[in-house]
């Protein structure tokens, strides 16, 4: 089985992929982390996350160790990844990365739940089951803030804000691969609902399409 969840950051993606990779034993894959990875070795290199190829060059050497990095959770990476998402030839070499964890997933599981933007209608087009989560940027904005001060880092409402209504805006109008739920995706509204309430709409979807 394969599950595409989709949707913007602070939709509450993360959370939901890995309660339903823990209940359907699935492999999980972030694909954000990805590009995070990308963008954060851009800046590193001391290079613009707007410069198709000096990104494009980072995605090609792309190692799977760099992905648990500790600083792909800042929001310099998150910002980074934005930008090298809405070029071709990133999005070209990560593909197969992508699609290769789909089809075979690691650690003998019997299927895959990707987490991204682009997982039901680029990555994994055929997927089983595809959700949409959403909410609205003030919402996002708010959880966001609440994240990063637990994890002890200085957080302005208003900034956070604006960089995700910025994002929103990059994700939307990119040429390859905008944001945007797949045709046969069940869209789901976090704004007024708590983990549970999230949880168990796409579990009844999820039981629902597989009978």
């Amino acid at each position: 089985m394969i599950i595409a969840v989709d949707g913007p950051a602070a939709s509450g993606k993360g959370t939901l992929t890995r309660r339903l990779a823990k209940h359907f034993d699935l492999a999980v894959l972030d694909t954000g982390l990805l590009y995070r990875a990308v963008g954060l070795g851009v800046l590193r290199r001391g290079g613009d996350p707007a410069d198709a190829d000096a990104a494009s060059e980072v995605a090609r050497a792309l190692n799977p160790a760099d992905l648990h990095d500790p600083e792909l959770r800042s929001e310099a990476a998150g910002g980074a990844a934005s930008q090298v998402a809405a070029h071709p030839g990133v999005r070209a070499a990560l593909l197969d990365f992508q699609r290769n964890f789909a089809n075979f997933p690691p650690g003998s599981k019997e299927g895959a739940i990707l987490d991204g933007r682009d997982i039901g209608t680029v990555i994994c087009p055929d997927a089983d089951v595809k959700l949409f989560l959403t909410a609205s940027a003030e919402v996002r904005a708010e959880r966001r803030v609440k994240e990063l001060r637990e994890r002890g880092s200085e957080a302005i409402y208003a900034r956070i804000l604006r960089d995700i209504e910025d994002r929103d805006a990059r994700d939307a109008s990119r040429a390859v691969a905008p944001l945007e739920p797949a045709k046969d995706a069940l869209v789901i509204d976090t704004s007024d609902m708590d983990a549970d309430q999230v949880f168990d709409t796409a579990l009844a979807h999820i039981n629902k399409s597989q009978n």
